[in-house]
């Protein structure tokens, strides 16, 4: 990093003052400090052709975000099980929905399937499960976030370029400061691009000479056909199966690394779960199996891994894989998630939820979603009952509460 001698100290000190996290003992206002931090940008930005009269414009009146730091430091309570996250984003409201934007969006469809190879369905799943379809796609400045995840040395590493490339966006002319909003993390638009990854796979798909992608479902789509082309998706496959793992094999002892083709897994006892056969034996696959022999498990292929290049967290993929089966006109998974002390089941989060409102703990719509606010209804409920306080909407919470508490 050449910017200043001792930089990234210094850039840990300045932000971390910047955010209050410092007493002032010098005499200096809070916004020179602001200012100082982005200074020590300003060399990098101009050696990538970033004017002067950009740089200032995208960081006048710059204060760090207190909400973007809360967000990428905060441990969850509640690590959601990967049933509940699927439930959650696979949704029938999602499906349905999903299924409309497939109709209103056919034309647009076939052409990014016929340039680009990737299923529609992928598409409008990726776009569903990123932004619910274009209407949360964020509302936090990209700039402001980013300049407060480098000031506070919170993801310094990660922001600089961001910063640096999202710069370059705005000095394109793609999109004004005002409309270049997204995640507290930087990620932006319709399928929530990061700076970097629109300034390489982002296109012009309708020729209106701008890459929209905040605003303008083709170019949104068509940037993520794009991405995932890159990426190497394989036309007319699929991501992969859910399957039937034979008896007497222990799923989770096997290697999540071992491939071998749909044919040598089945010989080995493996099956799909309707009974029909795999449509490509000599597709190379790996067995995915989260929950091991107690959730569902499945055969996961070359596309699986190219949704994984989009998001690396595997029931990301997942749920991306199943909603555009769903949308495809399939049916639930057939092994169902497991339900223990704290794995609670869809219904039962949903019934938790509506008796903590029925006691006044929690407000809003029971929607079995566990967020913040049905955590710290939980939390309540431990307290009133001399319980220990974890926030862990447990089986046992949960018969507590049906029992009237």
């Amino acid at each position: 990093m050449r910017i200043m001698p001792n930089t990234k100290s210094l850039i840990l000190l300045v932000g971390f003052a910047a955010c209050g996290f410092f007493a002032d003992r010098g005499g200096v206002s809070a916004a020179d400090k602001n200012q100082a931090c982005v200074e020590t940008l300003w060399p990098a930005a101009k050696a990538s052709g970033i004017t002067r009269e950009t740089f200032d414009r995208a960081f006048q009146g710059f204060t760090p975000d207190p909400e973007v730091v809360e967000m990428a430091n905060y441990q969850p309570e509640y690590v959601k099980p990967i049933g509940e996250y699927i439930d959650r984003v696979v949704s029938d409201k999602r499906i349905e929905t999903g299924k409309q934007k497939l109709i209103e969006n056919k034309a647009l469809l076939d052409q990014l399937e016929a340039k680009y190879g990737v299923d529609r369905h992928i598409l409008v799943a990726i776009w569903g499960v990123e932004s619910n379809f274009g209407t949360q796609p964020g509302d936090k400045n990209i700039i402001r976030s980013l300049g407060t995840l480098y000031c506070t040395g919170t993801k310094a590493k990660f922001a600089k370029p961001q910063i640096v490339t999202a710069l370059k966006i705005l000095q394109h002319g793609d999109i004004n400061l005002e409309g270049m909003n997204g995640s507290w993390a930087g990620a932006m638009g319709h399928t929530q691009f990061i700076p970097t990854t629109y300034i390489r796979f982002a296109v012009d798909q309708d020729g209106d000479g701008k890459r929209d992608i905040w605003d303008n479902v083709p170019d949104a789509l068509g940037s993520t056909a794009s991405y995932l082309r890159v990426s190497k998706w394989q036309p007319g496959q699929t991501w992969g199966y859910e399957v039937s793992v034979p008896k007497g094999v222990d799923p989770k002892k096997v290697n999540p690394s071992t491939m071998k083709t749909l044919g040598d897994w089945q010989k080995l006892g493996f099956v799909r779960v309707n009974g029909e056969a795999f449509p490509r034996p000599n597709d190379k696959a790996t067995l995915f199996s989260p929950e091991g022999a107690r959730g569902p498990s499945f055969l996961v292929l070359n596309n699986f891994r190219a949704i994984l290049h989009y998001n690396t967290a595997t029931s990301y993929a997942l749920a991306v894989g199943h909603l555009a089966d769903r949308l495809r006109g399939d049916g639930p998974f057939v092994h169902p998630w497991p339900t223990d002390e704290t794995h609670l089941n869809l219904e039962q989060r949903t019934q938790l939820q509506q008796l903590l409102i029925a006691k006044g703990l929690l407000t809003g719509d029971a929607d079995g979603v566990i967020g913040p606010a049905t955590l710290e209804a939980v939390k309540s409920y431990q307290r009133s009952k001399g319980l220990p306080v974890d926030g862990f909407p447990t089986q046992t919470i949960l018969k507590d509460l049906q029992a009237g508490g």
